[in-house]
């Protein structure tokens, strides 16, 4: 297939991109910048100019290929107080897609989120398929999100081959800036490693070669309106991570009482407080999915996350 991929050069992009390759495909990326193209260039894509916001640029690549994985979303903005603005870019460029491959049977997946979905509970793929699922605390910019994933499956009543891939909180490997790095850093910073309360809250994990992986299956074999869960760690204690964190920087590792979570961990408070583990054994029967890369503890382990430059 030829497959036109948005945040081709991004973490997970970036381990995709040979992913399908290696598959037998022919894949054209999204590159914000010549760095970004070069980068796919270097990688055996093509590459096209443009951002979310250029709707002809993504309408006009989607229509010249047999499938889109859309992995692009706004996080820079989302994460410095524009998450609304963020989300209603990835929703108009969502639409695009579908107005372009409405009655064509040809394959769309989207990246979704699994945080916070069903907190406090075991999480499947059956759970937050509608609307009318929408969790209670959503609202604003992550409500929208979560919109445009229910509109993502309802594609699938317009001749899409659409699916979605909820991914974990944390997909991990070296070289990884996410939420690891994040709290690494604090660690780091703070001289103590901290969870909150007791630090029983669970998330689920996965290694970016393993949602690689379940993005190709996705593109190559799932149904229409399929919900996908890309996590191959259930659900990780937050304690657990705190004291490998721990061990690796040797610092204490401490519990930081809910009042407190905010100045100590600041923007990774909302996030750390979320018992949110997922289960993935319908994915893993649907499609073969095998997660066979390190779990979270392992890579925490391996001591990439500790070097310098991961801060």
């Amino acid at each position: 297939m030829r497959v036109f991929v948005t945040g081709a050069s991004g973490w997970i992009g970036s381990a995709l991109v040979p992913e399908l390759i290696g598959a037998g495909h022919q894949v054209v990326g999204l590159a914000r910048s010549d760095a970004s193209a070069a980068v796919l260039t270097k990688a055996g894509a093509d590459a096209v100019r443009g951002t979310l916001d250029d709707l002809d640029v993504l309408r006009d690549a989607a229509d010249a290929s047999d499938g889109v994985v859309h992995l692009a979303f706004k996080h820079e903005i989302a994460f410095s107080g524009g998450f609304q603005n963020a989300a209603d870019a990835d929703r108009r460029a969502v639409e695009t897609f579908g107005e372009t491959l409405a009655g064509s049977g040809r394959p769309f997946v989207l990246a979704s989120g699994l945080l916070g979905l069903l907190p406090g509970q075991v999480s499947t793929e059956a759970d937050g398929r509608t609307s009318e699922a929408m969790p209670a605390h959503l609202t604003g910019g992550p409500a929208t999100r979560m919109g445009t994933a229910h509109l993502t499956l309802a594609l699938a009543d317009r001749n899409i081959r659409s699916s979605l891939v909820r991914l974990p909180p944390t997909v991990h490997g070296d070289g990884d800036h996410g939420f690891m790095a994040a709290l690494v850093g604090i660690a780091r910073d703070k001289g103590v490693s901290g969870y909150i309360g007791d630090g029983s809250q669970r998330w689920p994990a996965a290694h970016r070669i393993d949602v690689a992986q379940l993005f190709r299956l996705a593109l190559e074999g799932a149904p229409a309106g399929s919900v996908l869960h890309a996590s191959a760690d259930q659900g990780v204690p937050i304690r657990s991570i705190a004291e490998v964190i721990g061990r690796h920087l040797e610092v204490p590792t401490r519990s930081v009482p809910a009042e407190d979570a905010a100045g100590h961990f600041t923007w990774l408070a909302a996030f750390l407080g979320l018992d949110s583990p997922a289960s993935s054994g319908a994915t893993r029967e649907l499609l073969g999915w095998r997660p066979d890369q390190p779990g979270l503890i392992e890579d925490l382990d391996k001591g990439h996350y500790f070097r310098a430059q991961q801060r």
